[in-house]
């Protein structure tokens, strides 16, 4: 029970598991943030809405909506006021300009065929040139005020310390015609942007309710327009738009008689069947906003909201509560996250988290800009993006970790170079460990007669030899790539082509190379032996190619990498066969086959071989082709003299030498 608790606590501490623990917790967090409302997640989304509206630039507005602009120009024209050649300019000498100047307009528009003039000016006090001005406004309200919009607005004041929300409206001094009011108030959002259609007070406030600037134009134009989905504004551009579009005229245009009667406006048939609305676009009149695509004047923003409730355009949250947005952000982006763990690689889950995102940014747009559909989109982006990041850092960290868990499981068997090979592979090092079918040649070693010294040898002297006598053959098999397995006793085995294959004929004849090489590192191994006069080793090597399994084999205490299979069984009953052969290296048919150009063998014929059903051929392997046959001469004879000293130790008739 306590290993099983280990286990599951290994597990749980693992890089991998925190990986995914952590695409839970961004998820969570996520929906908490968007559910409880937090200004800062309101500003991505808004500060997002305001990015899709600039990365679709300006479109054209509708040509049924006109802005008289009260400009800097217009606000110079009292310089250039001459009572005989430009006495239309006289309203326009005081920086409160007389109200006549709005009469006068009121009533060209009118005649002029518009459907409504709108007033985004607040006439709440009276005028600063008596009451006589004020009055000529009056009438050409009485007379043309139907097809009139004029501006209020909810304002607070501070009475004592209580602040109160009062209407300002114009009909503390002018009698207006019925339902001409609009409200001119937009609410900012937390970024200080105005995203929305105007506002409405409590029903409980107590005070009158006044539709919106834009709701009343289109009431007295007599416009039918589609329920709006949603209350948020519709951007066709940013400052300038209607402008640009030619349709901003400057306000005095319309009393100068050589502009009225221009081409552009054609004595006044431009207005004809136009919603027109007058409004400051000066700086020095103060009512320049923060909207969603930059600052604009409150008239130009005023003119997005009537487009937008004409042409059905309004935004709309797809979801409309908190709550459902949290449970929608926590199912994408758990959703997302549990599909990026289904990849193993980290570079693989970085680069899909990030295809994610800009793929979700991508829906978001089309739906926002395409349907007028509002989708949360900043912050499951966000947390898409850190699920990758979170997982490539886990996943990263679990690499390096498998990493140098195979380094130390190979460094030990294997030569350097390839171990910095499989380590530094892009992918698949894990394969190595968790196991795999492939193709290799494998090589048992045994000392001849190993067992009979064993017993007659000092201990101390014995493991001394031996253990020069396998750093040497460890050398040899490594200088030719190949993997040394397992010591058994005074037993070696080795692969060539696991954990790194070459090429089927370039690993055989590796194993080929590396027996030679263990051949002559032995030759000189018995001549130092001699000076020593210690008794020399001699061995004998097999060798076998074909299908093998290779991986971690063991128990959660102990693994180590490891190969299996009838091909490893075949190889051990070959060095088997050494003895009775009478050589030291022995290979089978298939090992032949792949390098019968490159070698001499003597031809042994077929043999069966213990725990095997049929016969398999075996050859001896004198060298390579045209090289010196002196060495493998020279161990045919020295395993007859080491056999015959091994008869002797049986029988007990050589004195061993102790230190």
């Amino acid at each position: 029970m306590l290993a099983s608790f280990k286990q599951r606590l290994k597990t749980l501490s693992s890089p991998k598991f925190i990986g995914y623990a952590l695409v839970g917790a961004i998820a969570a967090v996520s929906a908490i943030a968007t559910g409880s409302g937090l200004n800062e997640v309101q500003n991505l989304e808004r500060q997002t809405q305001s990015a899709f509206f600039n990365w679709r630039g300006t479109i054209a507005p509708p040509k049924d909506i006109v802005i008289l602009a009260i400009d800097d120009l217009s606000l110079r024209q009292g310089e250039f006021y001459d009572p005989k050649t430009r006495p239309f300019l006289e309203p326009f000498r005081t920086t409160t300009w007389k109200r006549v100047v709005y009469a006068q307009v009121l009533e060209k528009l009118v005649k002029a065929g518009a459907k409504v003039v709108a007033f985004d000016i607040l006439f709440v006090t009276p005028g600063d040139h008596g009451a006589a001005d004020d009055d000529k406004f009056q009438q050409a309200i009485t007379k043309y005020g139907d097809r009139a919009v004029f501006a209020a607005s909810y304002e607070f004041t501070q009475i004592g310390e209580a602040n109160i929300m009062q209407l300002a409206s114009p009909e503390s001094v002018f009698k207006l015609k019925p339902n001409t009011l609009g409200l001119i108030n937009f609410r900012p959002e937390v970024t200080g942007n105005i995203h929305r259609l105007g506002v409405q007070p409590p029903t409980d406030s107590g005070l009158p309710i006044v539709p919106t600037f834009a709701a009343s134009i289109l009431n007295v134009a007599k416009v039918s327009y589609p329920k709006a989905k949603g209350d948020g504004i519709y951007f066709y551009g940013g400052s300038d738009t209607w402008a640009n579009a030619q349709q901003q005229i400057p306000f005095y245009y319309v009393v100068d008689p050589e502009n009225w009667n221009s081409e552009q406006l054609q004595g006044g048939k431009f207005f004809k069947d136009k919603i027109v609305l007058i409004g400051a676009t000066a700086a020095s009149k103060q009512d320049i906003q923060n909207s969603a695509m930059g600052r604009m004047a409150g008239i130009e923003i005023h003119a997005n909201a009537i487009a937008t409730l004409m042409q059905g355009k309004s935004m709309v949250e797809l979801l409309s509560t908190p709550t459902q947005q949290a449970i929608f952000i926590f199912l994408l982006v758990g959703i997302s996250g549990g599909i990026l763990c289904l990849f193993k690689r980290p570079n693989l889950q970085i680069l899909t988290a990030l295809g994610m995102a800009i793929a979700w940014f991508g829906i978001g747009y089309v739906s926002f800009i395409y349907t007028s559909t509002i989708l949360p989109v900043a912050i499951p982006a966000i947390a898409i993006g850190l699920n990758g990041i979170a997982l490539l850092t886990t996943g990263s960290i679990a690499a390096q970790i498998d990493k140098l868990l195979l380094r130390r499981t190979l460094e030990r068997y294997v030569a350097a170079p390839i171990v910095e090979e499989i380590v530094n592979q892009p992918e698949g090092f894990r394969d190595l460990l968790e196991g795999r079918t492939i193709k290799a040649a494998v090589l048992f070693s045994d000392i001849r007669g190993f067992t009979t010294l064993s017993s007659r040898l000092p201990a101390k002297l014995l493991i001394q030899q031996l253990n020069t006598y396998l750093g040497g053959m460890v050398d040899a098999i490594l200088e030719y790539q190949g993997t040394i397995d397992k010591f058994i006793g005074d037993a070696i085995m080795a692969e060539f082509g696991s954990p790194v294959s070459r090429g089927e004929k370039a690993d055989a004849m590796n194993a080929i190379h590396a027996a030679l090489n263990m051949r002559s590192a032995l030759m000189q191994l018995r001549e130092v032996w001699k000076s020593e006069n210690k008794i020399p080793f001699s061995n004998g090597i097999g060798i076998n190619y074909g299908e093998v399994t290779v991986g971690n084999i063991g128990s959660s205490r102990r693994l180590e990498y490891a190969v299996i299979g009838d091909t490893v069984n075949v190889a051990s009953r070959v060095e088997g066969m050494t003895k009775e052969l009478g050589t030291d290296i022995v290979i089978t048919g298939s090992l032949y086959e792949l390098v019968k150009d490159e070698i001499e063998v003597v031809d042994f014929g077929e043999h069966a071989l213990k725990g095997r059903v049929g016969n398999v051929p075996l050859y001896g392997v004198i060298g390579l082709k045209g090289g010196d046959r002196q060495v493998y001469e020279q161990v045919q004879a020295d395993l007859k003299r080491h056999t015959a000293v091994i008869d002797i130790l049986k029988k007990g008739q050589l004195p061993i030498k102790r230190d």
